[in-house]
């Protein structure tokens, strides 16, 4: 089974950007494809993007095509978010995910997801 922990939220405004981590651990924790979720107050959790092992595939949804990036560091068994051009409508809590593929995360077929943490984007 594979732990997650995220660290990186906080407060922003609106325009500014912000680079969530997602650090993985436990038993074969490297050969999970990783991903980031979201939810707002009122609504339902929203897959935000995913990432394979290989790095090579990767799957964002439409409201942060273009304004934020997922990568990893294999070696830190970590995943990240890079956050830019932030709008009010992203603050949420964000959440880490795990599952055999990439594409699996994105229709939430998981294996694992982390605490969350908050992301708050101030207009």
């Amino acid at each position: 089974q594979v732990q997650l922990v995220e660290s990186g939220g906080g407060l922003v405004q609106a325009g500014g950007s912000l680079r969530l981590s997602c650090a993985a651990s436990g038993r074969s924790s490297s050969s999970y494809a990783m991903g980031w979720f979201r939810q707002a107050p009122g609504k339902e959790r929203e897959f935000v993007a995913s990432i394979s092992t290989s790095r090579v595939t990767r799957y964002y949804a439409d409201a942060v095509k273009g304004r934020f990036t997922i990568s990893r560091d294999n070696a830190k068994n970590t995943v990240y978010l890079q956050m830019h051009s932030l709008k009010p409508e992203d603050t949420a809590v964000y959440y880490c995910a795990a599952a055999a593929t990439a594409a699996l995360i994105r229709t939430n077929t998981l294996d694992a997801w982390g605490q969350g943490t908050l992301v708050t984007v101030s207009s």
